[in-house]
């Protein structure tokens, strides 16, 4: 039962498609970077068992002694979870590979699906303050992108600016609806985010176009360029936004924040 006397919980967005190489990890740690910019309180939840996110923000495997799998499958306490990062703002839950064998052990409990739910909104988690959590969810439909469907408010989708991009979605907002029918009844679409836009390719033009006329408002207005800042960021533990703050890449994220915010009607510095 809800306690009206907690304070208002972070709202909570999984970032999922089940294509891999969308520009997903990528955008959870941009986006995540560019709230952060703004003063919002940011953790972002790293559900991919390859870890790239928690790499990407600067945290070796050696620091990640307690990660995501602990937190869903062994009760371990977000103290010893999350970590700050180099950013201001910016927290993570980390991943490591251990994270791979989670869907098999999740079959077996009868919570399976609302494991990572529950963990998100312990009371443990008021202190922290934050004011979005975003997950990163593996390149898959699984139980672990259950999990994170059944915990989030909502969903944001990143769709690569080529062929075929339309046609993956079919199965995602299937499983969407499954979910809303099943676990989280107020579960909703966040948006639809064109990554990897290449202006000079007609291709990218009409996949653009195709997906507003199919997706309409659900589609934000930010694009995602192909940027070659964007790539190298992450080999140097960065977002794209400390590692080249004036790219073209930084500006997109920023945008893309800002839309958030604005829908969101938070308060920032």
């Amino acid at each position: 039962m809800h306690d009206p006397t907690r304070p208002r919980g972070p709202r909570i967005i999984a970032i999922a498609n089940q294509k891999g190489g969308v520009g997903k990890t990528t955008t959870a740690i941009n986006l995540g970077a560019a709230l952060a910019e703004v003063g919002a309180r940011i953790l972002l939840i790293d559900l991919d068992p390859q870890g790239n996110a928690s790499t990407g923000l600067g945290l070796p495997p050696s620091a990640r002694r307690y990660t995501t799998y602990d937190l869903i499958l062994d009760e371990a306490s977000l103290d010893e979870v999350i970590h700050e990062t180099q950013t201001p703002n910016l927290w993570i839950a980390p991943s490591t590979t251990d994270l791979s064998s989670a869907d098999i052990e999740l079959v077996a409990n009868e919570k399976r699906s609302f494991l990572l739910y529950d963990a998100l909104r312990q009371p443990e988690m008021d202190k922290f303050g934050f004011d979005f959590i975003l997950i990163d969810c593996p390149p898959s439909l699984s139980l672990l992108t259950v999990n994170a469907m059944v915990a989030a408010h909502s969903i944001l989708v990143p769709l690569q600016s080529e062929f075929f991009a339309l046609e993956g979605l079919s199965q995602l907002m299937l499983t969407v609806r499954e979910v809303r029918q099943s676990a989280n009844p107020k579960l909703r679409i966040e948006g639809v985010v064109l990554t990897m836009f290449d202006g000079r390719n007609n291709l990218s033009h009409m996949v653009a176009k195709d997906a507003r006329e199919t997706l309409g408002e659900m589609v934000f207005d930010t694009i995602v360029p192909r940027n070659v800042r964007v790539s190298e960021a992450p080999s140097f533990a960065m977002s794209v936004l400390e590692y080249d703050t004036q790219s073209k890449g930084s500006e997109a994220y920023r945008g893309l924040a800002q839309e958030l915010v604005e829908r969101h009607k938070l308060a920032t510095t």
